[in-house]
């Protein structure tokens, strides 16, 4: 390695950028040691570099660099007790230079007895600290005999303190990314155990239609184009949504949803793309939207049909070109998201309408994929009930229970308006009353459809399927429950309540019928 007698005079902007660099990789530290220790040439030439990490009152060689590295430097062990000058050193935080008469008649080299070294080489120790952390030392070494200068020990000095305080930022970097692959590890398995797997019914559904689903979802799993899932409401959207991501490359990163029915209009931009400080009422920091929360991995965005039409157009813009501007905002902001819509509407219809974008439309329905209702797929209730089951007594913590071969022959007769969400309804109503590990017909709660019709007060107790078409049926019985509660939808005594639904899902509902509250 040539050297240079003189003090250099070199520019250290590129080294100290790259060395910023190294210590922001996952994996960087070794790499940013030896990096520090070829660029310190340039300030002071060496024949052996070498990094001690200090262990207790031991130096172990982290890393040796210079014509006189070996094998033999891996490991290499010295203990502080017989070096008081390096001890002084660490302690002090001053680097020093050692002169002939610290060789003659002080504590020697490290590498006394390993290496043939002359007597009075040049030779320097340097402490690695950086704030309250003492990381270790860096010595020099070179076989002639000169003093290092001072202005060189002082640069040398400087440069070991931006070479720590780089490796501190290595090695918490290291520490948060352990402990975020933990909490990231951690929060896969929560989802798992309270959610439970997507894919378990759908791989091994009997129903001939869920299978060809099934293979079609794994087939667009693998590519990042958006797909568009279909079904009446309760059959298993957002299921089938997870497990599209679960088989997917982005398997590893974010699966966030968001409910376009669920939030109200002047919250749904900022809740999707976020807000800076001050640019609402209320806007007292800066929020990030579910996009962002979303980047690299997949968005689902339930009940679509139901997001309001000034907001289609932004959301057209992200999927054209994967940007948008956060709410109060000039700043693009650039993500990697594959979307999976869903929604119950008929999209169509509500084009033509006027209440859903054509070009919208045409950027969600590439890969269109349609859940069958439950009552198309009765063959599926067994595994059903015992997925459902187990799901429920994990996130609750009650006993395992099953459903009899006569409970589920009863479940069969069931025509499922509100499909496996419905299902899942009966199945903990069951288990909360019943005080048996096996559920038979009597322990299982089904409401005959006639029933529905007469506690709204309709007159009529025909059953639905003898009214008409299923909007027909549907209309008659919303109109019927507003009549009893004088239009009311919300709280105890309203229609919402009385036909045991979700207020937002019985004005979407009314929505989708031309239904108004005096309807």
């Amino acid at each position: 390695m040539p050297h240079s007698d003189t003090t250099p005079s070199v520019d250290l902007t590129k080294d100290l950028r790259d060395m910023a660099r190294l210590a922001s990789l996952e994996d960087g530290l070794d790499d940013l040691l030896r990096r520090g220790l070829d660029w310190l040439a340039r300030l002071a030439p060496y024949d052996l570099a070498t990094i001690f990490a200090l262990e207790g009152d031991k130096l172990v060689v982290r890393m040796a660099r210079g014509s006189l590295a070996g094998p033999w430097a891996k490991g290499h062990v010295v203990s502080l007790a017989g070096f008081p000058t390096i001890r002084e050193a660490i302690e002090t935080r001053r680097a020093r230079a050692f002169t002939e008469h610290d060789h003659a008649h002080g504590d020697g080299d490290p590498f006394d007895g390993v290496l043939d070294l002359p007597p009075g080489h040049s030779c320097m120790v340097v402490p690695l600290c950086a704030g309250e952390r003492t990381f270790g030392v860096l010595t020099l070494d070179r076989t002639r005999c000169e003093l290092y200068p001072q202005a060189v020990v002082d640069l040398a000095e400087v440069y070991a303190q931006i070479l720590a305080l780089a490796i501190v930022n290595a090695e918490q970097r290291a520490a948060l990314e352990r402990l975020h692959q933990q909490d990231h590890d951690h929060a896969k398995l929560l989802e798992s155990e309270l959610r439970g797997h997507g894919q378990t019914v759908l791989g091994t559904s009997r129903s001939t239609s869920m299978r060809d689903v099934a293979r079609r979802a794994e087939q667009v799993a693998a590519t990042p184009t958006p797909v568009l899932v279909l079904g009446e409401t309760g059959t298993g959207k957002e299921r089938l949504s997870r497990a599209i991501h679960e088989w997917s490359p982005r398997a590893e990163q974010p699966f966030v949803t968001i409910n376009c029915a669920a939030i109200p209009t002047g919250l749904l931009e900022s809740e999707l793309f976020g807000h800076v400080k001050g640019s609402f009422t209320g806007a007292t920091r800066d929020r990030t939207g579910r996009f962002q929360m979303a980047n690299g991995g997949t968005l689902f965005l339930d009940e679509i049909g139901e997001l309001p039409s000034e907001l289609q157009a932004k959301l057209l813009r992200v999927l054209q070109e994967s940007s948008f501007e956060p709410v109060g905002s000039d700043r693009t902001v650039k993500v990697d998201v594959r979307i999976i819509a869903a929604t119950h509407v008929d999209l169509q219809r509500a084009i033509a309408n006027g209440r859903f974008r054509e070009d919208l439309y045409y950027r969600l329905n590439v890969f269109p994929l349609t859940l069958p209702p439950l009552r198309e797929r009765l063959e599926d209730l067994p595994l059903l009930c015992e997925s459902l089951l187990t799901e429920q007594s994990r996130r609750t913590g009650q006993k395992r229970v099953r459903v009899t071969a006569e409970g589920i022959a009863k479940l069969a007769h069931h025509h499922w308006p509100g499909n496996i969400r419905e299902l899942a309804n009966v199945l903990e109503r069951a288990t909360i009353l019943s005080h048996s590990r096996e559920l038979g017909p009597d322990a299982l709660d089904l409401p005959a459809r006639a029933h529905a019709v007469e506690r709204v007060g309709a007159g009529d107790a025909r059953e639905l399927d003898a009214v008409g078409t299923l909007d027909e049926a549907q209309r008659k019985h919303i109109r019927d429950a507003l009549r009893q509660t004088s239009g009311r939808i919300y709280g105890a005594g309203g229609a919402a309540k009385l036909l045991g639904v979700k207020p937002s899902t019985l004005q979407s509902r009314m929505k989708k019928l031309g239904l108004t509250r005096t309807a």
